[in-house]
């Protein structure tokens, strides 16, 4: 299994004294027999990005966040592995790679292992889900009520029947929850009323998502966006966490497909991210939409990192 996993993104500053490992030090590529842990899987894919007319070169977020993760502090006790990448080839291979990825993500789950999904673009969600569902299937649990938790600043519930994208997740897991008599419950974080159509707000309310605008995250509202996030979560047996990274502003992450013009700063998402974490039902996570190529001094990357630092911190 190592043989196909590329650990060189893992390289930076050593320091002599006690208690000063850094993740490049502490990260192990994962093996058969690793035990239970955090297990870092990429999808290496932007096809659902061209897709959906977005400035592509996603599939180069995973090595990124990487080597943005590999000189920050190691606060952990228990052990984080890099599971190596799923590669999409191309536009035909997109399908084919988000199957890939969901075997992957269901094997890991099997294995007790927390999976955190690096993007790619967020047709990572798809994938992701369809992970999580097939583990679910395997443990035999009847009409599980999984809890989507999606912190963008798009509903991503575009029709799927004309074309699957990056746009398109959301509405293709609802179709899935319906053909599987499960319960859909999405609750979509960081809407920007710009960015999204009136068809996708009607079909949001649909749906029954809960939804907080961009605009809502204001000192006077934020106890009660927490509110509802508690409330949602207690309603759910597991929760699946899905970060766009295009929810935060543009000055904080350029590197995106499409950048934020107002969005919700990093230190205002943390507190929920850390209720998500602390729920004890938080099954797998994922980060979609990281694009080297449109960086400025890797301040996407390093938001990214940071998210990732947050959420495995024990």
């Amino acid at each position: 299994m190592t043989k196909s996993i590329d650990m060189s993104a893992w390289a930076g500053r050593e320091d002599p004294e006690a208690d000063s490992l850094r993740w490049h030090q502490a990260i192990q590529p994962l093996m058969p027999d690793s035990p239970p842990g955090v297990a870092l899987l990429g999808f290496a894919c932007d096809a659902g990005v061209a897709r959906n007319k977005g400035r592509i070169g996603a599939a180069k977020g995973p090595r990124a966040l990487r080597q943005a993760l590999a000189p920050l502090a190691w606060h952990r006790q228990a052990p984080v592995y890099d599971a190596g990448d799923v590669t999409c080839h191309g536009d035909a291979d997109m399908e084919a790679a988000q199957a890939r990825l969901a075997e992957r993500l269901a094997t890991l789950l099997a294995a007790g292992q927390r999976p955190i999904a690096l993007g790619g673009g967020h047709e990572i969600a798809f994938a992701s889900w369809s992970g999580l569902a097939r583990h679910l299937d395997a443990s035999g649990e009847q009409r599980p009520r999984v809890g989507i938790i999606n912190l963008d600043a798009h509903f991503d519930l575009r029709d799927p029947a004309h074309v699957r994208s990056s746009g398109t997740p959301f509405a293709q897991i609802a179709e899935a929850c319906e053909a599987r008599g499960w319960p859909f419950r999405y609750a979509c974080l960081g809407v920007s009323r710009a960015a999204n159509t009136q068809a996708l707000f009607h079909r949001a309310r649909e749906l029954g998502v809960l939804v907080h605008e961009d605009r809502d995250f204001q000192p006077p509202r934020l106890e009660a966006i927490q509110r509802d996030l508690e409330r949602f979560m207690a309603r759910c047996d597991h929760l699946y966490l899905t970060i766009d990274l295009d929810v935060l502003p543009a000055a904080e992450a350029p590197g995106v497909s499409a950048p934020a013009a107002r969005g919700i700063p990093l230190a205002l998402l943390e507190p929920l991210i850390e209720a998500v974490r602390d729920s004890g039902k938080l099954r797998l996570a994922d980060l979609a939409e990281l694009n080297p190529d449109h960086d400025i001094d890797q301040r996407t990357a390093r938001a990214a990192a940071r998210l990732i630092h947050l959420l495995t911190l024990d």
